[in-house]
C-alpha cells in the first residue's frame, strides 16, 4: 500500500534549531542551526562519536529538551509554545523511545514492561478492559518474536530479547514518531543486526517515521537517510 498525501505530512521538523549550555562562564553549542524532516515510513541515522550533539538533538526531537533558538515540531505542534503538562502528554502519546541500556523495570515481565506506557496512560486505561491492555502487549511481543516469552523477567532475556521487548514498548501507544538513541550500542553485531532490521520495518512496512542516533556506520546502512554529525552541526551524507 502505498503512502497517502496525509502520510507525506512532516512527523518531526526540526528548524534551525540550536542548543546552548554556559560552561564556566562560556557558551557552549551542543547543537548548532540543525535542520532536519522526518516522514511517516522514514528511517532517519545521526552517526557522530560520542559529544558531537547526536543526544542532544534526540532530546530535542522527541520534546524531553526546548531548543534555544529556533523550533522543533511533531506534526505540527512546536514544542517551545507547550507548558510542561502538555510536553508530556505529547511525549506519551507521539512518541516512542528506545535507549541503549534498554531500561525495562526489572520486577516485571516483558509483558508488563510493554504494558506498562498504557496503564500509565489514564485515559486508555479508564477506557480499554486489562485484558485488551494485556492483548495489545502480547501482540507486540509477537511483532517483535518474543511472544513465548511473555512472562519472562528481563534477567531471563539476552541482551538483544530486551531491546526487542524495549522497541515492543516504544510502539504500545501507537506513536508516530520512534527516538532510538544508540539502540545497537550495548549488543553484538549478529544481535544488533536483528534489532536493526526490526527497526527498518517498524518503519518502512508499518510507517512509523524512526530517527537513530548511532556512532556505527554499519548500523546507519539500514536507514533510508544518512546525517553525519560533527561539533553540533548536522550534514547530510
Amino acid at each position: 500500500m502505498g503512502l497517502t498525501a496525509a502520510d507525506q505530512q512532516p512527523v518531526l521538523e526540526v528548524i534551525g534549531a540550536s542548543k546552548v549550555y554556559r560552561e564556566d562562564g562560556n557558551l557552549v553549542y551542543a547543537v548548532r542551526e540543525a535542520d532536519l524532516v522526518l516522514t511517516r515510513g522514514s528511517f532517519t541515522a545521526i552517526v557522530g562519536r560520542s559529544g558531537c550533539g547526536k543526544s542532544t538533538l534526540l532530546n530535542m526531537a522527541g520534546a524531553v529538551d526546548l531548543p534555544t533558538s529556533g523550533n522543533v515540531k511533531i506534526e505540527g505542534l512546536s514544542t517551545g509554545r507547550l507548558n510542561d503538562n502538555e510536553l508530556s502528554r505529547l511525549r506519551r502519546k507521539r512518541i516512542g523511545f528506545v535507549f541503549q541500556f534498554f531500561n525495562l523495570l526489572p520486577t516485571l515481565t516483558a509483558a508488563e514492561n510493554v504494558e506498562l506506557p498504557l496503564l500509565l496512560d489514564l485515559e486508555r486505561a479508564t477506557a480499554v478492559s486489562r485484558a485488551a491492555l494485556r492483548n495489545r502487549a502480547m501482540e507486540l511481543l509477537e511483532l517483535v518474536g518474543l511472544g513465548g516469552k511473555a512472562v519472562r523477567f528481563p534477567h531471563q532475556l539476552s541482551g538483544g530479547e530486551m531491546q526487542r521487548v524495549a522497541i515492543a514498548r516504544a510502539l504500545a501507544h501507537e506513536p508516530s514518531l520512534i527516538v532510538a538513541d544508540e539502540p545497537t550500542g550495548n549488543l553484538d553485531s549478529a544481535t544488533a543486526e536483528v534489532v536493526l532490521r526490526l527497526l527498518r520495518r517498524i518503519a518502512i512496512e508499518m510507517g512509523h517515521a524512526v530517527l537513530m542516533a548511532t556512532h556505527s556506520k554499519e548500523a546507519a546502512d539500514f536507514a533510508t537517510r544518512v546525517h553525519s554529525m560533527r561539533d553540533g552541526r548536522l550534514i547530510e551524507s
